[in-house]
């Protein structure tokens, strides 16, 4: 029969009596169930979330018993599990928290429609060829080549038209703001 010691590090099987053998998982829940509900508990502020996180700790834990069993601290191991996933619970709860009341960044929905208007009458003052170049380069992320591929041009092409479209939209920029 396995002697189980509970110290202040957790639970630790006595290896003289081991004899190599990998630990129980029954065993280990048992001698650690407590101790995790208790440290959670304390945490958390709550039974019920405490037995959440502690079950699927464990649950964690069970799925990787065969390497977890062997370590020299298999309850460091379940207590870090159980903390990892309170910090996870954690962020998603104050992220949840935030997008409700609203702490999240508020963008003026009539700065968002400005901003539409002044891109599309910047687009509508530039060529047909050059507005395809600069949309495919610069907006979508496709290199000169396959830009010109797509077009049908040449990259040094598709550079030419993308340098004469940002001038053109640097000049009505300019005359913008003045």
């Amino acid at each position: 029969m396995t002697e189980v010691a509970v110290g202040s590090r957790g639970w630790h099987a006595r290896a003289e009596l081991m004899d190599d053998a990998p630990l129980a998982f029954d065993s280990f829940f048992e001698a650690e169930q407590e101790r995790l509900l208790r440290a959670l508990a304390l945490i958390t502020g709550s039974r019920a979330q405490a037995e959440d996180i502690a079950q699927e700790a464990f649950t964690r834990v069970f799925e990787r018993w065969d390497r977890v069993g062997a370590m020299e601290d298999p309850a460091g191991y379940l207590h870090r599990a159980a903390m990892n996933l309170f910090r996870s619970q954690y962020r998603r709860t104050a992220l949840a928290l935030r997008r409700a009341v609203g702490l999240g960044p508020q963008r003026d929905v009539f700065e968002q429609i400005d901003d539409r208007d002044r891109a599309i009458r910047a687009l509508a003052a530039l060529t047909p060829r050059q507005r395809a170049a600069l949309v495919l380069t610069e907006a979508l992320g496709y290199s000169g080549e396959d830009a010109g591929d797509l077009l049908g041009i040449k990259a040094s092409t598709v550079w030419a038209l993308t340098h004469q479209a940002r001038s053109t939209l640097e000049g009505l920029r300019e005359d913008g703001d003045g």
